[in-house]
C-alpha cells in the first residue's frame, strides 16, 4: 500500500510540475491571440529608436485602436517635436501632417498589409504566421524571434518580440536587418486593454487640431526662415553627390541634390507654409511608405514625404524601391541654409 501511495504521490507531483512548467510556442502564441481577440480596444505608448542613420533618432509613439478598423497612430520626434499621424476610420486611411495643416488619403488596406512594430495585433500575427519562430520563456517574459511581414522584407527581415507573461502585453520589439543588427527598437511604457473610444476620437479635424495645440510656439511669435538641408547618410554603391543647387521660389528657396553614377537619383527639398485651413488630398499618388519617423507616398520611381515642415521628393529611375527607402530613412545629416 505504501508503494502504491508513493507512486500516486509521484504521479500527482509530476502532473503539478508539468502544469506549472513552461509553455510551448504554440500555447504561448494562442494565449496572445486570445488576448488580442478578446480586447475590443486598446491604448499603447512606446519609445521608438531608429538606428538607420549616423545618429540614433528617438520618437514617441501613441497608438489608439478600436475594433473593427479604427486606428490612430501619433508619431512625435522626442526633440524636434515633429508630429505626424496615421488615422483609419470609416472614410479610409489618412496621413496627417499638423505642421502643414494637411492630410493625405491613401487607397490602402493598412495596417493589415504588413508588419507594424507598434501594433499589438500585428506583432501577434507575425508570430502566428511564422511556423519557424523561436520561442523562449524567461524572467516572466515570452520572447519570440520571428520573421517580419514587411513588403520590402529584405531590409528588415527579422525581429525579436517580448511580451509580459502575466499581462500578455508587448514590452519590447527589436527589428533587425539580415545581419542581425538592430535597426528599430521599441520599448512600451503602457498597453491598456481596458481603454475605450468613440468613433469621434478618430475624426480628422479633431485630431489635427489636438496635434497642433501640442506643437511648440516660438518665443517671439515669429517663425524663422532658416531651415536645415538634410543629406542621406546611406552609402549607395554607384552614387555620389555631384551638385547642390539652390533655386529661389516665391516662398523662399528649394534645394536640389543630384547624385550620379550607376545609381542616379535626385532629392528635392523645400520649406512649406502651413495651409490657412485644413487641406485633404484625396487618393494620394502611390502606396504608403512607412519611414518610421514619417509616412510618405512611394511610386516605382519616386518617394515623397514631409518632415518638420519641409517637403522631400526623392526621384530615380535607377534605385529600387528598397534602395529609395534606405536613402530616405537615412536623411539625417544637416547643414543650416
Amino acid at each position: 500500500m505504501k508503494k502504491i501511495a508513493l507512486c500516486l504521490i509521484t504521479v500527482l507531483l509530476v502532473m503539478v510540475l508539468a502544469a506549472c512548467g513552461e509553455k510551448t510556442r504554440e500555447e504561448a502564441a494562442q494565449d496572445l491571440m486570445d488576448k488580442v481577440e478578446q480586447a475590443d480596444s486598446y491604448k499603447a505608448k512606446a519609445k521608438m529608436v531608429f538606428n538607420t542613420g549616423e545618429q540614433p533618432q528617438e520618437y514617441d509613439v501613441e497608438v489608439w485602436h478600436m475594433k473593427p478598423h479604427f486606428y490612430r497612430v501619433h508619431l512625435k520626434h522626442a526633440e524636434d517635436k515633429q508630429s505626424q499621424m496615421i488615422i483609419r476610420n470609416d472614410e479610409g486611411v489618412f496621413v496627417l501632417t499638423p505642421a502643414l495643416n494637411k492630410s493625405f488619403r491613401f487607397q490602402s488596406d493598412w495596417p493589415s498589409n504588413g508588419s507594424q512594430a507598434y501594433l499589438t495585433e500585428s506583432l501577434v500575427k507575425d508570430i502566428q504566421e511564422d511556423k519557424e519562430a523561436v520561442f523562449t520563456e524567461k524572467d516572466g517574459k515570452y520572447v519570440f524571434d520571428t520573421k517580419t511581414r514587411y513588403k520590402h522584407q529584405q531590409m528588415f527581415p527579422l525581429q525579436q518580440v517580448t511580451f509580459d507573461k502575466k499581462t500578455l502585453a508587448p514590452t519590447d520589439v527589436k527589428v533587425k536587418d539580415q545581419e542581425g543588427n538592430v535597426k528599430i527598437e521599441l520599448s512600451f511604457s503602457e498597453v491598456d486593454y481596458e481603454a475605450s473610444f468613440d468613433k469621434s476620437d478618430f475624426n480628422l479635424e479633431k485630431n489635427m487640431m489636438g496635434a497642433q495645440l501640442e506643437m511648440p510656439v516660438s518665443g517671439d511669435g515669429e517663425e524663422t526662415e532658416d531651415w536645415a538641408v538634410l543629406y542621406p547618410t546611406a552609402e549607395i554603391e554607384g552614387a555620389a553627390l555631384i551638385e547642390e543647387k539652390e533655386v529661389k521660389t516665391d516662398n523662399g528657396s528649394r534645394m536640389i541634390l543630384t547624385y550620379e553614377g550607376s545609381k542616379n537619383y535626385t532629392i528635392i527639398q523645400e520649406k512649406l507654409d502651413a495651409a490657412p485651413v485644413m487641406l485633404t488630398t484625396s487618393d494620394a499618388t502611390g502606396e504608403m511608405a512607412d519611414l518610421g519617423f514619417a509616412v510618405g507616398a512611394m511610386t516605382e520611381n519616386s518617394l515623397e514625404w514631409t518632415y518638420n515642415g519641409v517637403s522631400y521628393l526623392l526621384a530615380s529611375h535607377d534605385l529600387t524601391q528598397e534602395e529609395m527607402l534606405e536613402v530616405a530613412r537615412s536623411v539625417q545629416g544637416s547643414m543650416i541654409k
